[in-house]
């Protein structure tokens, strides 16, 4: 609560004001300023504080005092305007007890000066403790400068009411009907006026002026459910009649409807209520003996309206009561909100089709619906189309008091290069959570890279009748993330190379005036420039202060081009930029290095986006990436560039995870994709802290590690686990018996090849080597770190009940919590709801989770304890390279990172060809890297390609676009 008090505070303090307005101090709303003429159509802003004043009234239903028929006198008003301003009052002190900053506030479009209608409001609003904010227009505004006023004011969490105070002709329907809804106090758009006469009070606004209509003539002497009221409207009616009838029918009460000219009107009634009245005189026979009038029109004598007993003081109050209710209501939503979520059918053939026929077989929801429907709040969607939307990380805040849900990590034994679909398995899991156990499930995966989409992997969608949709999007591009990160890193490139040109052919002093220049005469340091001074310990920040040995310390970055780290990257499967060679042109003056290109998901700011939990957490590390040393042998850092800033402005949308649905309609979040050799192979952070929020404490957010456990599952739970402060209550280990026959003791798979006849035939004995070697080792792993584990067997067509049966025996022989057979790529949901049952059960043990080894422990007693313990080596081998690399990291106090191995996945050794559980052998560590802004040290076993290339027939033969249709083809 406190974190939501701040969060409203910061936003009372942000609140923008035109240059063209004249206005106030937002941070404790300061008295109301006095108002600059409005010429040309200029606007002045104008704030009163609750302490000197308050709301206004709507001249879009002029009002006036109430009144007896001659017999009875007059109709006074003053009580009901104390017992609504008390109970207003009270409210307010109510939502203040649990939320000190919020503050109702009730913002006033209007054209001219104020009148006595807006001095009526103030004096009532400053007895309740409302704010108002005073737009004020010039008489010559147009529509279009009103909606834009308005849309503004939409848009600022801070209001809490909208009115607008401008003669009838501006009061168009386009003009009413831009307000928000729900900031529609005055309840002049057509949705509240439809939601009134459909009976609907809880979520619109009753017009207030309707509201003091019916207080007066519910407290009139003759009996409501005996009571007759006519309205008395011009010829063509209008919105206050129709709400107005809605009212007194519903508090029991006969409503007759007439206008002036109308001659055959016989009943006399017992209240009348004249809605354009004029000044005509009411007939006598309309009335009964001691029959109320009620004029429904402005009375601006000073006298009479400084006693507070007439319908306009009565309308006042009722629509301060409306914003403050809007307030209430605006907190209740900020609260976690139940999901009302609604899943799609299946219908599942046989024979399974294609996964693309599938995916454009099923309609997806609208992601406004599914958005709502797990209880996000339309402005923290940013929607990309039809299907898919970023989700902001305000969320975080709204609902940092919520209870996290149940964390599941999917894993998987060692794959054979066919993969053994762990993704599948996952979203096959929350169908089945969501869709049919009727439990919140949430599924966080990472976003395809474009290489293996076009390469030889195919798409990343999940498959058959388990997989993300519509799945097109979902592998090609989505919305931009791994662009923005290519841009991030090339930029960085580019600033290294040209960094260095410069500084060979300047001087300091070229080189300062350059970095340094003056503007407007006046020359002084960036922000990301007095950061460097400061990491320099250079305290004055004066330019003309600085001496010759200061300016070339400042300037003179000194990059060795033999050890820059950093290289450019594009998201395309290309094996010919594994090794160029830069700086070949004139221009660039003798300046040629060799470099080279990673794939784009290789990339530092790829990991820093999976790691980071906030966009300033992410801004620090982007700053810390070191990107080579110079030749005094200090690292050279993204912030040194001068680069930093620029990154996280590139950056900024890309760190929000974004929305999707599985085929059944259950949530999904898709966001970061760093690549599992060299990273750490996970998906972000920040998806997983969100969904985690949403799901609610009896919810399962199930996400997903790369390749086997042996490298994802343990890079999640050193690295990521670390930096999250995330504890996870379960382990889904996948397995299939393919896979497991190839452990056995079966022979090679390659993708694109037939597989040889002992995969096809059932094998007992291939099958239980896999189990008692690989299957086994990979739940040791997991129980290392104190986590259940699951077995989801991976069912295929081939598979045998034999076979099945054995593997769900010794998976449980072999320490699992649970092993249990999955249809989900043939059935969706339905196929997985053993597996989601399994998971359930084991999410309720106590969590023992623990990290693998100290944080603190020397790197190589790190590196030493995960080739042992998690790989089984005997031990390691540092070549000369990697021990010169490890003093230099603890020279520069980098040891206290954890640690990421660079290991191929298709063996738990380094040696790719060793299956199923190798022991007693050496892991050989040639190279030691870091990724300082990600915040870990990664080991290099072996040799380790971070540019795949395309084989000798991709994938992109089959893939293609219909012209008429604009339907992709071939897309896996």
């Amino acid at each position: 609560m406190a974190a939501r008090s701040s969060a409203i505070r910061n936003a009372y303090r942000s609140l923008r004001v035109p240059t063209a307005r004249v206005g106030s101090r937002l941070a404790g709303l300061s008295p109301r300023c006095h108002p600059v003429s409005p010429a040309n159509n200029r606007m002045v802003l104008r704030w009163a504080s609750s302490t000197t004043s308050g709301t206004s009234t709507n001249p879009n239903f002029k009002v006036n005092l109430g009144e007896r028929s001659q017999k009875d006198g007059g109709l006074e008003c003053g009580a009901s305007v104390s017992e609504v301003v008390q109970s207003t009052k009270e409210a307010v002190v109510a939502l203040q007890r649990g939320n000190a900053a919020i503050q109702p506030l009730l913002a006033i479009i209007q054209i001219g000066e104020d009148d006595g209608l807006l001095e009526i409001n103030r004096k009532l609003a400053g007895r309740v403790g409302l704010n108002v904010a005073q737009i004020c227009l010039s008489k010559e505004c147009s529509e279009d400068e009103i909606i834009e006023e308005v849309l503004k004011l939409n848009e600022d969490p801070r209001v809490h009411g909208v009115y607008l105070h401008l003669p009838p002709a501006c009061l168009t329907s386009r003009v009413l009907n831009t307000i928000k809804p729900e900031k529609d106090v005055d309840g002049v758009s057509d949705l509240n006026i439809g939601r009134l006469v459909r009976g609907d009070r809880s979520t619109g606004f009753v017009p207030p002026l309707s509201s003091a209509v019916l207080d007066l003539l519910e407290k009139h002497d003759v009996p409501l459910e005996r009571k007759v009221v006519l309205l008395v409207d011009g010829d063509d009616g209008g919105p206050l009649g129709v709400t107005l009838q809605c009212l007194i029918e519903r508090s029991g009460m006969v409503a007759l409807k007439s206008n002036w000219t109308s001659s055959n009107l016989k009943s006399q009634a017992d209240a009348v209520v004249l809605l354009e009245a004029g000044n005509l005189d009411v007939p006598s026979s309309w009335l009964k003996p001691g029959a109320v009038v009620i004029r429904c029109e402005p009375n601006l004598d000073t006298a009479e309206m400084s006693s507070e007993s007439g319908l306009e003081y009565l309308t006042a109050a009722y629509r301060i009561k409306s914003v403050v209710d809007s307030c209430s209501r605006w907190l209740q939503e900020q609260q976690y909100q139940a999901w009302t979520l609604r899943s799609l059918s299946l219908q599942p053939l046989t024979p399974v089709p294609s996964d693309i026929e599938i995916s454009r077989a099923q309609t997806p929801k609208p992601v406004e619906r599914l958005a709502e429907e797990i209880g996000l709040l339309p402005e923290e969607l940013e929607a990309y189309g039809k299907s898919k939307a970023k989700v902001r990380l305000s969320l975080l805040d709204r609902l940092r008091t919520q209870p996290d849900g149940k964390y599941v990590l999917v894993a998987g034994i060692t794959p054979t290069p066919l993969g053994e679909g762990k993704s599948t398995v996952t979203i096959g899991l929350v169908q089945a959570l969501s869709a049919h156990l009727k439990l919140n499930s949430f599924a966080c995966l990472r976003q395809p890279s474009q290489g293996p989409t076009f390469g030889v992997k195919g798409g990343a969608a999940g498959g058959g009748y388990a997989q993300v949709i519509p799945m097109e999007e979902f592998n090609l591009h989505l919305t931009g993330d791994i662009h923005a990160i290519t841009a991030a890193n090339n930029l960085v490139a580019a600033a290294i190379d040209a960094r260095m040109l410069h500084e060979a052919t300047q001087s300091d002093k070229a080189l300062f005036n350059r970095l340094v220049p003056s503007v407007n005469r006046i020359r002084k340091f960036s922000p990301i420039q007095i950061s460097r001074l400061k990491r320099l310990g250079i305290s004055r920040t004066d330019p003309a202060s600085l001496t010759p040995q200061e300016v070339s310390k400042f300037v003179r970055l000194d990059i060795d081009p033999a050890k820059i780290t950093w290289q450019r990257v594009v998201d395309t499967n290309d094996r010919f930029l594994r090794k160029i060679t830069v700086g070949q042109a004139s221009t660039e003056k003798g300046q040629i290095r060799e470099t080279g290109f990673d794939i784009a998901v290789a990339s530092e700011i790829m990991a820093i986006l999976a790691l980071a939990d906030s966009l300033d957490d992410m801004r620090s590390r982007l700053a810390r990436m070191v990107v080579g040393t110079s030749r005094s042998g200090q690292p050279v850092t993204a912030e040194d560039l001068g680069v930093s800033g620029a990154l996280a402005v590139l950056m900024k949308d890309a760190i929000k995870p974004t929305l999707m649905q599985t085929l059944e309609g259950t949530p999904v979040f898709v966001h970061a994709g760093p690549f599992a050799n060299i990273a750490h192979g996970n998906s972000s952070v920040l998806a997983d802290k969100l969904a985690l929020k949403l799901v609610g404490r009896d919810g399962f957010v199930v996400t997903e590690a790369g390749f086997g456990a042996d490298i994802g599952m343990e890079k999640f739970f050193n690295i990521k686990c670390r930096a999250s402060g995330l504890q996870p209550d379960v382990v889904v280990l996948v397995a299939t018996i393919r896979a497991l026959k190839m452990h056995g003791g079966g022979p090679n798979v390659s993708a694109g090849a037939p597989l040889p006849r002992e995969y096809v035939d059932e094998n007992l004995s291939l099958v239980e080597g896999g189990c008692l070697s690989n299957l086994r080792k990979q739940i040791q792993i997991a129980h290392l770190f104190g986590v259940p584990v699951v077995v989801a067997l991976n069912v295929f067509k081939t598979d045998t009940q034999a076979e099945i049966d054995l593997v769900c025996q010794l998976a449980r022989e072999g320490g699992a919590s649970s092993a249990v057979p999955c249809h989900h790529w043939a059935q969706g949901g339905r196929g997985s709801l053993e597996l989601a049952q399994a998971v359930s059960e084991a999410a309720s043990e106590p969590s023992r989770f623990q990290f693998l080894y100290d944080i603190q422990s020397p790197i190589v007693e790190k590196i030493r304890t995960i080739a042992q313990r998690v790989y089984g080596a005997a031990d390691i081998e540092l070549s000369a390279e990697a021990k010169d690399k490890i003093e230099y990291y603890n020279e520069q106090g980098f040891g206290s990172l954890p640690i990421c191995m660079a290991k191929t996945h298709l063996s738990l050794s380094h040696m790719p060809d060793k299956k199923g559980a190798p022991s007693g052998f050496v892991l050989p560590i040639r190279d030691v890297r870091a990724s300082i802004g990600a915040g870990f040290i990664y080991p290099m076993v072996g040799t380790m390609s971070t540019m795949p290339g395309l084989p000798t027939r991709p994938c992109f033969y089959d893939i293609d676009l219909d012209p008429v249709t604009e339907e992709i083809t071939g897309l896996f």
